[in-house]
């Protein structure tokens, strides 16, 4: 009998002891491929610290490390090839991760930011990854800018092609995929950056004017942003740039040039500019039901409604001769409403870069910009005495400040003409009397 008990016993203490020393060797396994996979570290970030972090190296064993943040348990999960933010948590007795970003377009304070707010959920008893599902519901840019921005700009923006174009040729390339609650300040100031570099300072600063006015927008319509990510994004400082006056002979040249060009209709576009001082926009998009011209019995007269400015009033504008000759000798397109038709009649001519470049070439000019006609005419005004309050009216300009660009031409005559009176008056002063 106590043989059997004791035969009994030892099955009982093999069989345990198996038991327990397989749970051990799983353990080992366990924490060895772990090990082997990922090694924890705890460090206090910074975005310098992180930048460089050590990664695992090619052919190394260990593929990725994860380092803790000592300040919000934050974890930086590291590669070879990319820093992934995430948030470990227990909710309801379940572990769970949560994926907050990569660095560095997640900088450390908004790494560190949403992990104090997730943690602020799991206080109310709210689970962080059940408002992440809510956040994957927010649009890309690229979506709200197709479906939502453009369709509203159109209605409420003379711009809005300019904007169209903007977001097709630069910023969706970048930025589209993006959703709108991904896309972080840094996201904004390397574009910016990168913008600036290609093209000018106040180019950069209207792609940054634009994104803002997105953001604020989504925002305001509850598309699942809560702050501007271009708020805070200081403008790049603009250089002065108002082009250059063309001097008589170079008028000259262009005029010859112009007369001369294949493109007959586009050569008018630009002599147009030269003889009324008109931007670029308001001749190009010019109805015949805007232009009044009449015969009078000494001379004709014109002028032109201009429903839509820069400034964002109307304004009549009175023509001279040489403009109303131009526009008398115009042919009108059959089933077209334009001054100046494209291709197609019933869309109006959106581009004579390539007329302006010919005559430049044809011209001997120096390079200069189309918008210079405008310049030129209003110089020529000021040079031949005309008074600025004049000019500010030709030029359709809203605030007299803009207008103060050509007063020294304006004061160079009147200064002239003073010191040639002063010079004349002591030409002619009588000698004194002799003794």
């Amino acid at each position: 009998m106590n043989n059997i008990i004791g035969r009994k016993f030892q099955e009982f203490f093999l069989q345990e002891a198996t038991a327990a020393l397989g749970f051990v060797l799983r353990r080992l396994f366990h924490v060895y491929r772990k090990e082997d996979h990922m090694t924890n570290r705890q460090v206090r970030f910074t975005n310098k610290v992180c930048a460089n972090l050590e990664r695992p190296q090619a052919g190394s064993k260990t593929k990725e490390f994860e380092y803790t943040d000592t300040v919000t348990r934050a974890k930086l999960l590291v590669s070879k090839d990319r820093m992934t933010w995430y948030m470990r948590y227990t909710f309801r007795g379940n572990k769970r991760a949560i994926r907050l970003g990569e660095f560095p377009s997640i900088t450390v304070e908004e790494a560190r930011e949403m992990v104090i707010a997730y943690r602020a959920m799991l206080e109310r008893g709210i689970d962080p990854q059940s408002q992440k599902d809510i956040q994957r519901k927010i649009p890309t840019l690229e979506d709200f800018s197709q479906k939502e921005y453009l369709p509203y700009a159109k209605e409420h923006k003379r711009s809005a092609d300019m904007d169209e174009s903007k977001l097709r040729l630069h910023i969706l390339a970048k930025l589209g995929k993006k959703r709108l609650c991904d896309i972080s300040r840094y996201d904004i100031d390397m574009y910016r950056t990168a913008i600036a570099k290609s093209h000018s300072p106040a180019t950069s600063n209207r792609h940054l004017a634009l994104l803002s006015r997105m953001f604020n927008l989504a925002i305001a319509w509850d598309r699942g942003v809560e702050k501007n990510p271009c708020n805070g994004i200081k403008k790049l400082m603009e250089t002065s740039n108002v082009g250059r006056a063309l001097k008589p002979d170079e008028i000259n040249r262009l005029q010859a040039a112009l007369n001369a060009d294949s493109n007959v209709l586009g050569a008018r576009a630009c002599l147009l500019l030269m003889y009324s001082g008109l931007r670029h926009a308001e001749v190009l998009n010019l109805p015949w039901s805007a232009v009044e011209l009449t015969d009078g019995k000494e001379q004709s007269e014109g002028r032109i409604f201009l429903e839509h400015t820069k400034s964002g009033r109307s304004r009549y504008v009175t023509l001279n001769q040489m403009a109303i000759d131009l526009l008398k000798s115009l042919p009108r397109v059959k089933g077209s409403p334009w001054v100046f038709p494209g291709k197609d009649p019933k869309k109006p001519m959106n581009n004579i870069k390539k007329v302006w470049a010919r005559a430049l070439a044809a011209g001997k000019v120096k390079p200069a910009r189309i918008h210079d006609l405008r310049h030129s005419f209003a110089s020529a005004a000021a040079v031949a005495g005309v008074s600025l309050y004049t000019i500010q009216k030709m030029l359709g300009h809203a605030s007299s400040q803009t207008t103060q660009r050509y007063a020294h031409l304006a004061d160079s005559r009147a200064l002239r003409e003073a010191s040639m009176a002063a010079v004349t008056t002591l030409a002619n002063a009588q000698p004194p009397a002799s003794r």
